[in-house]
């Protein structure tokens, strides 16, 4: 499994030495910390079928805290009807990779609040669940595939510094997901993980029971795709199944497969909502 990282709350660390002093471990893992630290502005990619799912509200607290500047980056418009935006998210612009749209809008943005800093060189650090299109994003920006892309949730292992002109550097980071979200075993978190991509299909130990959650929450969406008229999620992954060819012995349809197999055309891009 890729490494992931996650974003946490300051706590006590281990005992330092034999007189039991207690250091504090950093409130974000070093890279993330690293990121804001030396971004002057901040992109959050949001998923544009799941805007309040792929928002990170601690690091937007913090980022409110330390006075960064936040640009909301709302991509994959290609894959969901966007009706309403949040006054919350202003500033924001809404981009697709696959249709290559909202790019100069965003790139012309970039530079307005740029111009604003005074300083010789200004860093855009760009944050995001993982599978939002960070790197796809950045290398639309720079016109040229210098950062690396992957369908893959946390395809991006480390900090990349790309040049978008004399002035303005942007600074790819792995995808960061809060660690209460990360850590959590409830089933509705995984499933937001899994629908958002933060979670790769082919990692999931649950698929049935996910694919469930996504019928209860889109109840026409994957019925419409696959061409089964059904609302039970037993009914429509034993069809499908049958459908697909995924038998085991027995003539017995694989339940996994199929589910995994749906979970992996929704992270694709293969089912709009």
């Amino acid at each position: 499994m890729r490494k992931r990282y996650s974003f946490s709350s300051r706590r006590t660390g281990q005992a330092k030495d034999a007189k039991n002093i207690k250091k504090q471990k950093p409130k974000f893992p070093e890279v993330v910390e690293k990121l804001i630290k030396e971004s002057e502005i901040i992109l959050q990619i949001l998923d544009a079928r799941f805007i309040d799912d792929t928002r990170n509200l601690e690091i937007e607290k913090y980022l409110k805290d330390k006075r960064k500047k936040l640009i909301n980056v709302i991509n994959k418009s290609d894959l969901a009807q966007i009706k309403y935006i949040k006054p919350r998210l202003i500033p924001y612009v809404v981009t697709s990779c696959k249709k290559r749209t909202g790019i100069k809008q965003l790139r012309e943005k970039i530079k307005t609040i740029s111009k604003q800093i005074k300083k010789e060189k200004v860093i855009v650090g760009i944050i995001g669940y993982p599978n939002t299109g960070k790197s796809s994003l950045i290398n639309l920006l720079i016109g040229k595939k210098s950062a690396g892309t992957g369908a893959e949730a946390g395809y991006t292992k480390g900090l990349q510094k790309l040049k978008l002109d004399k002035k303005i550097l942007l600074f790819d980071s792995p995808g960061v997901i809060p660690k209460e979200e990360y850590t959590s075993v409830k089933n509705k978190k995984l499933t937001k993980h899994v629908k958002v991509g933060a979670r790769t299909w082919s990692h999931v130990r649950n698929a049935e029971q996910i694919v469930a959650e996504l019928i209860k929450e889109f109840p026409n969406i994957l019925q419409n795709k696959y061409k089964i008229q059904t609302k039970s999620p037993e009914h429509l992954l034993e069809k499908l199944g049958r459908k697909k060819n995924f038998l085991k012995k027995g003539n017995e349809v694989d339940i996994d497969r199929t589910a995994k197999s749906i979970l992996k055309d929704w992270q694709d891009g293969k089912i709009k909502i």
